[in-house]
């Protein structure tokens, strides 16, 4: 199968291969995470304690299966996002299981669509 050509980076002028990144890209990408994570309260803060943990255990060993692609699940979703709220993070019925992929890519893409269509 053909490879895709190498491209003009946008930053640095620079060829890169298909598939790479400018160093300074990646650098740009970590100090902007860096700088999220920082602001961003910690998963036990969130909620996602070792309470969460037996029981979305539980509930994955109900659910096994991934709710989009049908693999096996590796996590518990909430469906609508709870945003701190205490009741609907624990509303079962506002839980889906995922896997991993389809919560890393989908579920996440899907989720800041929505936040770009709320603003």
């Amino acid at each position: 199968m053909p490879k895709k050509g190498a491209r003009v980076c946008g930053y640095c002028g620079k060829l890169h291969d298909s598939g790479m990144r400018c160093e300074r890209v990646a650098k740009q990408n970590r100090d902007r995470k860096a700088r999220f994570d920082a602001k961003r309260p910690s998963a036990r803060q969130r909620g996602y304690t070792a309470e969460w943990q037996r029981e979305s255990k539980a509930y994955l060993a109900a659910h096994p299966v991934c709710v989009r692609c049908g693999s096996p699940a590796a996590l518990v979703d909430h469906i609508r996002p709870h945003k701190g709220n205490h009741d609907l993070f624990w509303d079962k019925a506002n839980w889906q299981p995922l896997c991993t992929p389809c919560h890393n890519s989908a579920k996440q893409a899907e989720e800041r669509r929505m936040r770009k269509a709320q603003r």
